[in-house]
């Protein structure tokens, strides 16, 4: 108790003693660099973890599978053959499983004091020492900043992020030769050329960078050089790169010239904590932003990193568990690949920071106990002991609305969630190099299972066969195009003509957010840059009514342009189409539905012509009833895609979508509905509440402050949703006359 008040004694006297510049700051250390662990985890850490062994059982548990996988890998003996592989190679395989072994090998030594863990970490380390003096850049030349361990910096950089750690923990255990050998002729070499030697990859605000700043930010603070530790925290000094030079992505290096961990945290997340490139990529980032915020909060406590921006890194790990669905996946915004959920590893390094450094949020104990493993460090010892104290209460997912931009002002991500349904509606900024040309579209989920869904990324992730597990040409030339997402392509071509220049320039704005009511949740935005001359506005709700068996989704997509345009509204669901109120036309030969913009990838498999003023298509999927209800008019085509053309290679998954084609129009609005309902059982064979319960959906007023749409059922009740295009504030008052019948209210929206 006493070291714990003079700890904090001296924590205080440093913070109000260091100077306001932040970066003498970083100069302050309560750590003397011969006191190791000190990064992740901590001498005291240390000992309460030794402590606790056997009363904490997640803690153990996770202990004893860690034990038994490395002393399995000790038993194969060390392989750190010479680098040759992309991605899914074997020795792009093996390099990186030998970094994620190292560092739990070092922290086994560390909670075991059993040195064979130490002796296997500093052999391994050694013969990477020998290699790394004369090893070549990687031979294969795809990357715009190659690696020597690996084809890219990035992994590199990885590879560092995880074996600063498990150097940390044998630092004592090395001699001091040994320490000199491995830091002249490895760390410090191998710091260098993924920062000065790569600026294209280090000198930027990206994930890369953020993976390249806390790879030479852990191994500076390991080595106690304050030269690295600068060198992480604000970029390579007195550097200036070609603002215009791109990745292999397309996105700018450097385009306004910031850099460094802490541009990384100021430029990517809004004050909500939403990471501009998306869930899928935030997941990818959250390791090395939370694993070097721990360091430095050990090591460099005057710099405040979790309070830095606000705390903003903590309060993202909210916004991220947010943005996954009821199975925890992720939802795939941008590139992002399905599958991807909160047990990844990472999600446990973020869940058990977050925990340990924050409010101590009840609600992350329940994601820890899903997760089923903890990190066998300081954090990960205190969510164990808050599962074990009984403290653990369900995470609660609630409608959010995530601003976008460094300071929230660049449109966002709106997430509706009522009873089990949740829609998604993106109208952010770019996303940096990983965005999609997709203003305003939107995915609908129900208990985690894709109902209208988003393509997501066109690679398959570390599986050589397939482009040696990187990006494929398709993820250009389909999946971040526009019509491959659920919303609206001008003649045919992509927002922003799919250029990068013109669509990280703009974003859409929110019109108005709102979901205080129980019953109705409502997400409105508006896009005026996607096409010169054309605004587009969209709102979308879910409404639970006591007529209908589920809540159900209303679509309202307002156009006004200045000259006649074709539009395409594609609907890509998921499922074996059931039936429709329109005939359509099979093609004895499928032929692709254009040539360019993602169209040379559709096969046009049906078409129809518009018999009523409401085309209906249903479908099953996974034992649950689906209906797309859509207002048209008779010179509508309807035609039914399926992805596929043009991919030889069969890179691409052959999914289906009903597209409303409307020709030669200037100024249009589309209204469509979604219900969920009834389920079938393949056990009993019986289906129960097949059908649609919507008879008629109507707009019955569309003007430039207003756009009413009825929704009739089979029992003959209407309701009506009326949404302000303009005036949308809660605190506005409206009265406007439909049919001869009056309606007031307040706010942005009525139902009733």
């Amino acid at each position: 108790m006493k070291f714990i008040n003079k700890l904090s004694l001296l924590l205080l006297v440093l913070t109000f003693s260091c100077k306001e510049n932040i970066q003498e700051k970083t100069a302050n250390s309560i750590s003397d660099s011969n006191q190791h662990p000190k990064l992740i985890l901590t001498k005291n850490g240390v000992e309460k973890i030794r402590a606790s062994l056997g009363s904490v059982p997640i803690f153990d548990k996770t202990l004893a599978k860690v034990k038994e996988e490395i002393d399995a890998e000790i038993a194969l003996g060390i392989d750190t053959p010479i680098p040759k592989d992309y991605s899914g190679g074997y020795t792009h395989v093996r390099h990186k499983r030998n970094m994620v072994v190292l560092q739990k090998a070092g922290v086994l030594y560390q909670i075991l004091d059993d040195e064979k863990y130490a002796k296997y970490v500093k052999d391994m380390l050694m013969q990477y020492e020998a290699m790394y003096k004369t090893l070549p850049i990687h031979p294969k030349t795809r990357s715009y900043a190659r690696g020597k361990l690996f084809w890219q910096c990035l992994n590199d950089s990885n590879w560092l992020v995880y074996v600063s750690q498990a150097y940390d923990c044998i630092y004592n255990y090395l001699s001091e030769e040994e320490r000199t050998k491995l830091e002249t002729n490895l760390f410090k070499p191998f710091a260098d050329y993924i920062s000065i030697g790569n600026p294209q990859f280090y000198q930027r605000v990206h994930n890369h960078s953020t993976w390249g700043n806390a790879a030479v930010g852990m191994i500076g603070l390991v080595m106690d050089d304050q030269e690295l530790i600068d060198r992480a925290l604000y970029g390579i000094k007195d550097l200036k790169l070609n603002s215009e030079e791109k990745d292999d992505d397309g996105g700018f290096l450097n385009k306004d010239g910031k850099a460094g961990f802490l541009a990384n945290i100021e430029e990517p997340f809004s004050p909500d904590g939403y990471y501009n490139e998306g869930p899928y990529y935030q997941r990818y980032a959250m390791y090395p932003f939370l694993i070097f915020a721990e360091g430095l909060h050990n090591v460099k406590p005057a710099l405040k990193i979790f309070e830095y921006k606000e705390g903003v890194l903590l309060k993202s790990i909210n916004a991220l568990l947010n943005l996954s669905d009821a199975n925890g996946d992720f939802f795939p915004l941008n590139d992002g690949q399905k599958g991807m959920s909160y047990y990844t590893s990472a999600l446990v390094t973020a869940v058990d920071i977050s925990y340990h450094f924050g409010d101590k949020n009840p609600g992350l104990l329940s994601i820890a106990k899903d997760q089923d493993r903890v990190l066998l460090d300081d954090s990960g010892l205190a969510v164990a002991l808050g599962i074990k104290e009984g403290k653990a209460k369900a995470f609660e997912k609630k409608s959010i609305n995530l601003s976008d931009g460094p300071d929230g002002t660049q449109g966002g991500v709106g997430i509706l969630r009522n009873e089990d349904i949740e829609l998604v509606f993106k109208y952010a900024a770019q996303g940096s190099s990983h965005g999609h040309y997709d203003k305003l579209s939107y995915s609908l989920y129900e208990k985690g299972e894709e109902v209208i869904q988003d393509y997501g990324l066109a690679r398959f992730v570390n599986i050589e066969q397939k482009g040696g597990g990187n990006y494929l040409k398709e993820n250009k030339t389909w999946a971040k195009q526009t019509i491959a997402h659920n919303t609206v392509t001008q003649n045919e071509t992509s927002h922003f003509n799919a250029k990068y220049e013109i669509g990280s320039q703009h974003h859409s704005v929110l019109h108005y957010f709102s979901s205080e009511s129980k019953n109705i949740k409502v997400v409105s935005a508006k896009e005026t840059n996607a096409y010169p001359g054309t605004t587009m506005l969209r709102t979308m709700a879910i409404i639970k009514d006591e007529d209908f068996e589920k809540p159900y989704v209303l679509d309202i997509m307002k156009i006004v342009s200045n000259k006649a345009n074709q539009y395409d509204f594609p609907y890509y669901f998921l499922g074996q189409v059931l039936n429709t109120n329109f005939e359509y036309k099979i093609p004895t030969t499928l032929k692709p539905l254009g040539s360019k913009n993602g169209y040379q990838h559709l096969y046009l498999e049906g078409t129809a012509k518009v018999l009523e003023e409401n085309s209906k298509l249903s479908w099953l999927n996974k034992g649950k009833f689906y209906t797309l209800t859509s207002v048209t008019n008779k010179a509508d085509e309807l035609l039914f895609t399926r992805i596929g053309a043009n991919d030889p290679e069969f890179n691409l998954r052959r999914e289906a979508a009903l597209m409303v084609r409307r020709k030669n129009t200037k100024n249009t609005i589309f209204v469509s509905s979604i219900e969920t309902h009834g389920s079938y059982s393949p056990v009993s064979e019986s289906a129960t509440n097949s059908k649609s319960n919507i008879k008629e959906l109507k707009v019955v007023l569309d003007t430039d402050a207003y756009t009413a749409v009825s929704v009739r059922n089979l029992k003959g009740v209407t309701k009506l949703f009326i949404t302000a295009n303009t005036n949308a504030s809660k605190e506005t008052k409206h009265k406007i006359k439909i049919n001869n019948k009056n309606y007031e209210w307040s706010g942005s929206y009525y139902f009733k």
